[in-house]
């Protein structure tokens, strides 16, 4: 019993044809509906109370409405509780009467198949919401009264609200999660870490590694090393555990940053490399190191000026394309979000969106970040979460936030400090907030483990047993 929708072709023109739907799978499921309230919070999982648009026939969509509004108010179901609920409303006539409803109770056996009538309707709706999405898309470029980059980027937003639409996520049972975690520790019995290792031991130990899902913020001040920090962690994943990651550089260009792992970790002064004056030990030394990188899964994507929603679409390809396990980011506050009136709006966007990320692709997402001035007018001159510049959502989505200290920055002429390096924890969601020492070698732009030994200054090379 298929009756013509009171908006004729779907809302198109007369000749235009008509959108994907399924009137049996919407009767079916309307049906199951109303022989058996109890499949409602079933159905609901796949199609919210605010998803009626995904029924095709507007009769189908307020009755889906009204059977969802009783399930709420716990209210009997059946026929002659629905058809006194739309007479109530004056609906009944517009969704065809008494004897549409005995028609749709009457044109599914059982209400067993619900959940998979509600998967018809729902992906059908999808599709018509892609129809829908690429014809605003069209009718912008058409009107060619906007900067290409702007039409783009509402294109991609567009695209996301209806792919987002997909992700649906059901309830677990303990057992299966606890069951899990279990096997996970099982399988890792004989590792440090359960995350992706950062190669700085003490870190690691207090971390148990970058967690998959994880938002991580690596936070100073300008010239504290962040970008030092940041390649230093996404070389070890790559290089040592040869894990893919990709690192997306919107402060420097691709050979840049290139340039600056093969210094660092050959260990080759980079102000000589760029003035070109190398021993053939450094030309050695490079020959091993670009062997070495050679066979690291390690992608660099220098697009500056990155907005979240063009960020969301290269990780996904990459992720898919190469098994990405992290993503770095730096840094936040050189990425954009079109459409806010106020830059601690934007950034808060931002934020929402990275941690979005990593929790959609199961991968942590490591951002660096930088803070504002007032640690340096503080005592001290010690960072605090507080100091993230900009917008007060770093520090509350962000899972984890290290902050970068270097006290031979503030005082250079004491010795003690020389070469020494603090990250502090100064959050973490599942784990202690604690100190970690670590070396840093200014000649290298490079952090490391710090040895034992008494640290040398800034011209030393780190302790033979270092892992990077």
């Amino acid at each position: 019993m298929d009756r013509t929708p009171a908006h004729g072709n779907g809302g198109l023109p007369p000749h235009a044809p008509i959108p994907p739907h399924s009137s049996d799978a919407e009767m079916a499921l309307l049906g199951a509906m109303l022989i058996d309230r109890d499949v409602i919070g079933n159905v609901l999982s796949i199609i919210a109370k605010n998803e009626a648009h995904w029924f095709y026939k507007p009769d189908h969509q307020q009755l889906f409405e009204v059977l969802v509004d009783m399930y709420d108010a716990n209210s009997e179901i059946d026929l002659v509780t629905t058809s006194d609920e739309l007479r109530r409303r004056q609906l009944l006539d517009q969704v065809g009467g008494v004897e549409y409803l005995v028609a749709l109770a009457e044109s599914v056996p059982s209400s067993a198949n619900a959940d998979q009538y509600a998967a018809i309707v729902r992906d059908k709706g999808l599709l018509r919401d892609m129809i829908r999405c690429t014809g605003q898309i069209s009718q912008l470029a058409y009107a060619d009264n906007q900067p290409a980059n702007e039409i783009i980027d509402e294109a991609e937003q567009q695209f996301f609200q209806v792919t987002e639409r997909r992700i649906t996520r059901q309830a677990e049972q303990l057992k299966t999660l606890v069951s899990d975690i279990y096997d996970r520790v099982q399988q890792g019995l004989d590792h440090t870490t359960m995350g992706l290792a950062t190669g700085f031991t003490e870190l690691d130990s207090l971390t148990c590694g970058f967690q998959p899902g994880d938002f991580i913020i690596v936070a100073g001040r300008p010239s504290m090393g962040k970008t030092a920090l940041g390649l230093t962690m996404a070389e070890h994943a790559a290089v040592n555990d040869q894990k893919p990651i990709i690192f997306f550089s919107m402060e420097m260009s691709n050979q840049q940053v290139a340039q600056r792992i093969l210094c660092s970790r050959g260990r080759i002064d980079s102000h000589s490399f760029r003035k070109g004056i190398l021993s053939e030990e450094d030309k050695y030394q490079l020959g091993v190191v670009c062997d070495e990188l050679s066979h690291a899964p390690f992608y660099v994507d220098d697009t500056p000026g990155m907005s979240i929603l063009e960020l969301r679409a290269k990780v996904r390809r990459i992720v898919r394309q190469h098994d990405v396990q992290a993503i770095f980011v730096d840094y936040i506050q050189l990425m954009h979000a079109p459409g806010h009136d106020s830059r601690q709006h934007e950034i808060t966007t931002i934020s929402r969106g990275l941690k979005a990320i990593g929790r959609e692709l199961n991968i942590p997402v490591i951002a660096l970040a930088q803070l504002n001035r007032q640690s340096e007018g503080r005592q001290g001159n010690r960072p605090r979460m507080s100091d993230l510049r900009e917008s007060g959502a770093l520090e509350q989505d962000a899972d984890v936030i290290l902050l970068i200290h270097r006290e031979e920055y503030y005082n250079p002429e004491k010795i003690d400090d020389q070469g020494i390096a603090e990250i502090i924890i100064a959050k973490q969601r599942n784990g202690p907030t604690d100190t970690v020492k670590v070396q840093f070698n200014k000649k290298l732009t490079r952090f490391g483990n710090l040895s034992t030994a008494p640290v040398p200054a800034e011209y030393a090379q780190p302790a033979d047993d270092n892992p990077f």
